[in-house]
């Protein structure tokens, strides 16, 4: 199947170039970093993890989203799935890999990442972080290639297939717990200490991850000849605004239990986020926008009306991937780190060369992307005919 790839329309070659410039710009300052050291990126002693990590934490959720296509397809027999579960592993694939990669550009060293297998420790989160990611992007690519030639073949998957996709279904939602426990264990940062930030990861995860595959589904039904299914978007469509409205709620949890309690420690994160602290307040209009934002497209989702009309819905949906991505991204790490255990206001702020190395990333994400999706569309509309 492979082969599909590399024959495409002009548009087709046209994005791949695109993107290809991307990975070589992001490559080239990346050799930049790695001779200079992470001296060039905005990270410090007190803000230890930046950009890089906050697009790992945004770009597990996507993968964990997933789950939302393949259960109700594999475990309730949910039929219309099954045009879109292909593309939802196939997004997990690109997702997976767009995170280990920026594991990679943060350690400054790659060699570093070594370590981790030459000295294990089942103590360390990140270990078990490694286990699962590594395990999850292993999963959806041999599930999602070997259902896929079994579709093309009109032949039955092979048995030893099924047992992988009940195994990824739990596997989705662990990738991002684990994640989110390697920031609530660490008992000195008050704005992660919190027993439910597991479940506001998975929340924003299965809102900002459905919302990407339904604009992707658009994007597919107006570039190709394969439609993924007007009840299919809808269904996601669904998924997406319980829970994204679970996730503003659990916000809002936060947002009592902190200022009821009057914990200053808590509170201070809260309010250089949102007011500024000592001067310095970057991230507040930032922050405003993501709770705002995401709240008034929680509430306009439920309304059938607007998920109903397909280009209202679409931008609802772009809506809630950007409001996500400020909250469980650079808002997240960035109001993890700032004020430090100290009550030491150090701020944070990517630089260019981050942002280049970021988007040479997310080039490579993008590439396996549409080379998969291509894959897989061509494989549908043979079908189809």
């Amino acid at each position: 199947m492979l082969e599909t790839a590399f024959t495409g329309s002009k548009r087709y070659y046209l994005l791949l170039a695109a993107l290809g410039g991307l990975v070589a710009i992001g490559f080239l300052t990346y050799l930049y970093q790695l001779s200079s050291g992470l001296g060039i990126t905005g990270m410090g002693r007190d803000v230890s993890w930046g950009f890089y990590i906050a697009q790992l934490t945004y770009l597990v959720g996507v993968a964990a989203s997933a789950v939302m296509v393949v259960l109700p397809y594999y475990l309730h027999d949910y039929k219309a799935f099954g045009r879109i579960t292909v593309l939802g592993e196939f997004l997990a694939v690109a997702a997976v890999t767009m995170c280990l990669l920026f594991v990679i550009v943060d350690l400054g060293r790659p060699d570093r990442m070594l370590n981790i297998i030459k000295y294990p420790s089942p103590n360390s989160v990140l270990f078990w972080d490694m286990i699962v990611l590594n395990t999850y992007l292993l999963l959806n690519i041999v599930i999602g290639w070997m259902v896929l030639e079994a579709e093309r073949n009109q032949v039955a998957p092979p048995k030893w297939v099924k047992p992988l996709i009940y195994l990824s279904i739990p596997w989705a939602p662990s990738i991002h717990t684990v994640t989110a426990f390697l920031y609530s264990g660490l008992p000195g940062r008050g704005y992660w200490l919190t027993a439910i930030m597991a479940p506001r990861f998975l929340s924003s995860a299965f809102a900002a991850g459905p919302s990407l595959l339904i604009l992707l589904a658009l994007l597919v039904r107006k570039y190709t000849k394969f439609d993924p299914g007007r009840e299919q978007i809808q269904s996601l469509a669904k998924i997406v605004t319980y829970a994204i409205l679970i996730n503003v709620f659990f916000f809002f949890c936060e947002l009592f239990t902190v200022f009821y309690s009057q914990i200053p420690e808590h509170m201070q994160h809260f309010y250089y986020l949102f007011v500024g602290l000592d001067g310095k307040a970057r991230m507040v209009p930032y922050m405003w926008f993501s709770i705002v934002g995401m709240t008034i497209a929680a509430l306009l989702l439920v309304n059938p009306e607007n998920r109903k009309n397909e280009t209202r819905l679409a931008l609802l949906c772009g809506m809630v991937v950007i409001t996500t991505y400020l909250d469980k991204g650079l808002g997240l790490m960035t109001g993890g780190f700032v004020p430090n255990p100290m009550e030491r206001v150090t701020e944070y702020w990517p630089t260019i060369p981050e942002a280049l190395i970021t988007l040479g990333v997310y080039g490579i994400g993008f590439l396996i992307l549409t080379i998969l999706y291509k894959v897989a569309v061509t494989v549908k509309e043979e079908i189809k005919a």
